[in-house]
């Protein structure tokens, strides 16, 4: 009786891997991407004169306006509504959506690091771009028995 207890509290607190499906690495993916783009651009408000350039209404050379702002919120929507997205969409969809998006989302991505770009958004990018290239990768690899 005593082996069999041992047995059971091994097989407890044994490390276990557990098959996550496609759809969850990436959302997951997805999520990780929003926390770093947004953090880069709230860190880029840390730089000289961003404060100052934003009061007089400027971002690069774009004129703050409801047109800009309007763009700008759209861009931070679209990869947080994948997150959600990923995992709700049909599988076969999701993959599609998840590939364009992704690779939409690489050159926009590097498109923010015109004009001044600092260590911090190079880093962030860098990371960004790796982490939608994975996005493509595990919908690209999604297995075809799952739609």
């Amino acid at each position: 009786m005593e082996i069999n207890m041992n047995t059971q509290n091994k097989a407890q607190n044994a490390l276990e891997d557990i098959k996550v499906s496609s759809k969850l690495k990436i959302a997951t993916l997805w999520a990780s991407f929003m926390f770093l783009y947004i953090y880069v651009d709230y860190f880029a408000l840390y730089m000289p004169g961003k404060i100052e350039g934003i009061l007089a209404g400027k971002i690069f050379k774009f004129d703050i306006s409801y047109v800009f702002l309007l763009i700008a919120l759209i861009s931070v929507t679209i990869p947080a509504l994948m997150i959600f997205l990923s995992v709700a969409l049909p599988a076969k969809v999701s993959r599609w959506a998840n590939i364009i998006i992704a690779a939409v989302y690489i050159p926009y991505t590097l498109f923010n690091l015109t004009g001044e770009a600092w260590v911090h958004m190079v880093f962030g990018a860098v990371v960004e771009v790796a982490l939608l290239c994975l996005i493509i990768w595990y919908a690209w690899k999604w297995p075809s028995s799952s739609y």
